[in-house]
C-alpha cells in the first residue's frame, strides 16, 4: 500500500530564555494512503505538537522544526518534502490538500462571521469557483456532515450552535477542499459521550466516502480502537511502541503503553482508586522506562470498604437536609432574529421548564445530547445568560432579584468550570497569576 505522508526523524523544540525543550523528539512514522493512524499518549506527550509540525504550523519564536524530514506523496507519484519548501507554497497544501480539525470547536472558528461565510471563504481561497458556487458546496456539505437545518446553520453565528454542531461545522470546513489528508486533532474530546459517537461514525463514513488518509489524535484509546487501523504511542516527545490496533491493544511490549491500557475503567469491577499509568511503571535515573514491580501492602495498609448500610445513612442524612440550590420551571429562550431590521420572529426555547434540587454533599449529573440545553442551565444558574422566567434560589436567595454587587459577592459561593480550557485562561497571563487575580 502506498504510503502517503513520511515522517523521519522529526525534532521540534521550544526555547525560552532559560532553557530549551524538546516537544517533538527524533519522530519517524508513516500514514498510508486510504488507511487511519491513531497517535495517542497524554497530555503533553507530543501528540499536538506533531500534528502542528506536519502543518508547518508551530509559532516562531517560540517553536522550530529543528530537523527531519516530512514527505508528502503527490498525485503523480513524486514527493515533497514539506520541511524544505517556502510558507507561500506550504499554504497550497494547507486546507486544500492536508487539512486540519483543531481540539477546540470553540475557538476554532471566527466569532464575527457567519458558519456560511467561513466555509465559502475557504472554498475559494483554493479552488477557482464562483461564491454562488461556493455556497452551494457548502450547503451540501451542512448536509453531507449531517448538521440539522443547514440552510439555518449556513447564516448562524457559532456562538448559536452547540459543541457538536460547531465540530460539524469544523469537519465541513476540512472537507471542503477534498483533502488526500486529514489531521484530527482530539476531535471528540469537548464533546459528550453521545455526540462523540456520531462524530466518529462521520469520520469513518466520510474517510471511505472520499478514499481519504487520517491521522487520528487522542488521549482515549476506546476512540483509537474504534477509529484507527494502525497505532504509535508517544511519551514526552517520543514513540515508545508502534503497530496495528491489534497488536497493540491484545500484546503491547512498552511498559507505558500497558500502563496506558490498565488505566482503562472496566464495566464489570467497582474501583475505589482510579488507577494511573505511574501505577504500572517507572523512570530510572538515566530516562528508561521500565515497568513497576508492586509489592504487597495488604499487611500494612487497611482497604477502605464501605457497608450497605453506611453508604444507605449517608443518603439519608443527605436527603434530610434543606436544599442549597432549588431551580423551579426555568426556561431560557433566544429569540431568532431575522430580515434587514433583525426583527424577531421566533424563539429557540434552549431551556423549556427545567426544575430540579441540589443538596448539601450532593453530586447531581445533568446529562443529555449536544444542543439540549445543559450548558444552557449552568449558565442561567449564575445567570450568565438571563432567564426568560422561573426561580433560581441559592442558600436562601433568590439569585433572579440580586444585584450586580450583590450578585458578584455570591459568586464566590458557587464557581463553574467552563467547557473550554483553552478560551478560559487568559493567553497573556502565566498560570499562576491567573490563580492569584481570582
Amino acid at each position: 500500500m502506498e504510503n502517503l505522508l513520511e515522517v523521519r526523524n522529526l525534532t521540534t523544540e521550544f526555547r525560552s530564555d532559560t532553557f530549551t525543550m524538546k516537544a517533538v523528539d527524533n519522530v519517524s512514522f508513516t500514514v498510508r494512503r486510504g488507511r487511519t493512524l491513531g497517535i495517542v499518549g497524554e497530555s503533553g506527550s507530543g501528540k499536538s505538537v506533531t500534528s502542528l509540525s506536519v502543518m508547518r504550523l508551530i509559532p516562531n519564536p517560540p517553536g522550530r522544526i529543528v530537523s527531519g524530514s516530512i514527505h508528502f506523496t503527490e498525485r503523480d507519484g513524486s514527493t515533497t518534502d514539506l520541511v524544505t519548501i517556502d510558507e507561500e507554497k506550504m499554504r497550497t497544501y494547507r486546507g486544500n490538500r492536508i487539512a486540519m480539525i483543531f481540539q477546540e470547536p470553540m475557538t476554532s472558528l471566527n466569532p464575527v462571521f457567519r458558519c456560511g461565510d467561513q466555509i465559502i471563504e475557504a472554498i475559494r481561497l483554493h479552488q477557482n469557483v464562483s461564491k454562488d458556487e461556493a455556497a452551494k458546496r457548502t450547503l451540501e456539505l451542512f448536509n453531507e456532515v449531517r448538521l440539522p437545518k443547514p440552510e439555518r446553520v449556513m447564516t448562524a453565528y457559532p456562538h448559536e450552535l452547540s459543541g457538536g454542531q460547531k465540530q460539524r461545522v469544523m469537519i465541513a470546513m476540512a472537507m471542503s477542499c477534498n483533502p488526500d489528508l486529514l489531521i484530527a486533532d482530539e476531535p471528540t474530546t469537548a464533546l459528550d459521550v453521545t455526540v462523540q459517537a456520531t462524530i466518529l461514525d462521520l469520520m469513518r463514513d466520510l474517510q471511505k466516502r472520499h478514499d481519504m488518509s487520517m491521522m487520528f489524535i487522542t488521549h482515549d484509546l476506546g476512540v483509537i480502537a474504534e477509529i484507527a487501523d494502525d497505532v504509535i504511542v508517544m511519551y514526552k516527545g517520543k514513540i515508545v511502541e508502534a503497530g496495528s490496533v491489534a497488536k497493540i491493544f491484545e500484546n503491547p511490549e512498552h511498559p507505558y503503553t500497558k500502563g496506558l491500557l490498565a488505566c482503562r475503567p472496566r464495566l464489570d469491577t467497582k474501583l475505589r482508586v482510579l488507577p494511573t499509568v505511574r501505577d504500572f511503571m517507572e523512570e530510572t535515573d538515566d530516562g528508561q522506562i521500565v515497568e513497576k514491580i508492586h509489592e504487597s501492602v495488604e499487611t500494612r495498609v487497611h482497604e477502605l470498604e464501605f457497608t450497605q448500610q453506611e453508604i444507605a445513612d449517608r443518603l439519608q442524612l443527605i436527603e434530610t437536609r434543606s436544599p442549597l440550590l432549588e431551580v423551579r420551571d426555568l426556561k431560557v429562550h433566544f429569540p431568532v432574529k431575522s430580515g434587514f431590521f433583525g426583527s424577531s420572529k421566533d424563539v429557540v426555547k434552549a431551556v423549556d421548564g427545567v426544575s430540579f434540587t441540589v443538596r448539601p454533599g450532593e453530586t447531581l449529573g445533568l446529562v443529555g445530547e449536544s444542543g439540549c440545553g445543559k450548558t444552557t442551565t449552568g449558565r442561567a444558574i449564575l445567570r450568565l445568560v438571563e432567564p426568560t422566567s422561573g426561580t433560581i434560589t441559592f442558600d436562601g436567595k433568590d439569585v433572579r432579584s440580586l444585584g450586580a454587587s450583590e450578585l458578584k459577592s455570591l459568586r464566590r459561593d458557587f464557581q463553574i468550570i467552563f467547557q473550554d480550557p483553552y478560551s478560559s485562561l487568559n493567553p497573556r497571563l502565566s498560570v499562576g497569576s491567573a490563580i492569584m487575580e481570582v
